[in-house]
């Protein structure tokens, strides 16, 4: 499943690409008819991301809702006029890897069987294939939506106050409060074990039991990582000491992380070996040596 930074990455190209642009919506797949006339003709504002939830705001004051879940994703394409500044700073085509030898065209191909929603400018499109959510919201909607989602380090107006208060209310591991996204938006598998590897806190004890300055600090971390998952549209959690000559954006796979999918191998910073075991029915990677 993405974890926040792609979806903060897919807000910000949508916005880049579409913003202020009338679109066609429609839903060639018929699972989203209803949802897409509603949009139909109307202007995009902007997109913006809480967590894994992505929102886009129509001129009829109506909000295009997307979670992608594990198998959701969206495409994009179009002429040479359909482009933007990417998530990383860099005017470029939209995508997480741009593909060259595609042809440019403004007119979109024919939609897959599974294409649940597409959205249609003068100069591009975008396709969205297998959310878990897919649905229209007014702005009250999704102020309730965003009201029992946990704060997103990458959001301005977070407050992480509230992340201390519900980690503090709860006697689950901290690795599995992490991955609650009432807790804490965004984060995922990957960020939650590397952060709590780098913060060098043991993923089984009980999050109330976590100390004030090791839940800032997972927050901090957390937000950090997020942020470098945005700009560099990977996410690379090592630090440039433990990667020398390597950037972060050459980092992934071989050294973009510490401990995820490393398990069996030694740790970087100790020598002792990850350890793997599935906890609440997710992965959990971490190195008994550096997280006693």
């Amino acid at each position: 499943m993405p974890e926040g930074h792609s979806i903060h990455r897919l807000a910000r190209q949508l916005t880049d690409v579409f913003a202020n642009q009338q679109l066609a919506v429609s839903s060639p797949q018929g699972r989203f008819t209803d949802g897409a006339a509603l949009l139909h003709g109307h202007r995009l504002i902007r997109s913006f991301a809480h967590g894994k939830h992505l929102f886009a705001e129509f001129s009829n004051d109506l909000y295009l809702n997307v979670h992608l879940g594990i198998y959701g994703a969206f495409t994009f394409g179009g002429d040479e006029r359909f482009t933007g500044a990417s998530s990383i700073g860099a005017p470029r085509k939209i995508g997480e890897q741009e593909d060259h030898s595609q042809e440019l065209s403004a007119k979109p191909p024919a939609p897959r069987p599974t294409t649940r929603a597409r959205l249609v400018s003068e100069h591009g499109w975008a396709d969205l294939v297998g959310p878990t959510i897919c649905r229209v919201l007014t702005a009250d909607e999704v102020a309730r939506v965003r009201s029992q989602l946990g704060p997103d380090p990458l959001n301005p107006d977070a407050d992480p106050q509230a992340f201390y208060a519900r980690a503090r209310k709860t006697s689950r591991p901290i690795g599995v409060a992490l991955m609650d996204q009432k807790v804490i938006s965004g984060v995922g598998n990957i960020f939650r074990a590397e952060s709590l590897f780098r913060c060098g806190i043991d993923p089984f004890r009980p999050a109330r039991e976590c100390s004030s300055s090791e839940l800032e600090a997972l927050w901090g971390d957390n937000k950090h990582l997020l942020e470098i998952g945005v700009r560099v549209g990977r996410i690379i959690t090592t630090e440039p000491a433990d990667r020398p000559g390597v950037s972060e954006y050459e980092a992934w796979p071989e050294h973009a992380n510490y401990v995820y999918h490393h398990q069996g191998q030694a740790c970087l910073r100790c020598g002792s070996t990850i350890a793997l075991q599935e906890v609440a029915g997710r992965k959990l990677y971490w190195c008994p040596g550096c997280q006693r």
